[in-house]
């Protein structure tokens, strides 16, 4: 397992894909990597590749707005990254040998954040952290329980900008998020 600046620095040297290639910036990750909450979506869009920060965006900000609102803060309470660390053109879902090429680096950024809980932003990142036995419409929501940490998947933000409908759910999702963060808090688990 790299350490923090190690994995960084592998993470910008990267060619395991093409999208290293086309890349304006590497998104790493941001927030508290002590945090005891990790969220983590598909990949970079056009703001994040420009910026370099995860979740900057239309989706990022909406997605902060409704977290700030439950008082859980970017530098203090959880770490936010991508699957994929480089953006896919136009935005498209990322291949899936460009998210096995990240999927390492996500596991060592985990590995190092030691996190209680997981939040799953969207289809792509259920995917890859619980399963193809998961879909995003049926199993949002739900709790699932694997070596200590608890995960849950909610609708990506941006999906929210195409389908009102979702905004209800992805709200109690985050309510939940929220609840259990408190419950482990006062467990002392943390």
């Amino acid at each position: 397992m790299l350490k923090w600046r190690e994995l960084y620095e592998e993470c910008l040297q990267c060619n395991k894909c093409d999208l290293g290639n086309k890349r304006t910036n590497m998104v790493f990750g941001d927030g508290n990597s002590r945090g005891k909450i990790v969220f983590v979506g598909e990949a970079p869009g056009a703001d994040e590749d420009r910026i370099g920060l995860p979740f900057v965006g239309r989706a990022g900000q909406l997605l902060t707005k409704g977290l700030t609102a439950l008082d859980l803060i970017r530098e203090n309470d959880y770490y936010i990254c991508n699957v994929c660390k480089c953006r896919p053109d136009n935005n498209r879902v990322p291949y899936e040998n460009e998210a096995e090429a990240c999927l390492p680096y996500l596991r060592n950024q985990v590995a190092l954040i030691k996190p209680k809980i997981i939040v799953c932003l969207g289809a792509t990142a259920m995917k890859y952290i619980l399963g193809n036995d998961f879909r995003i419409t049926r199993d949002r929501g739900k709790w699932i329980e694997r070596k200590g940490c608890y995960i849950i998947a909610t609708f990506h933000p941006a999906a929210l900008f195409r389908d009102e409908n979702k905004k209800v759910l992805f709200w109690e999702d985050l309510k939940s998020v929220k609840k259990k963060y408190d419950e482990i808090k006062d467990d002392k688990i943390i």
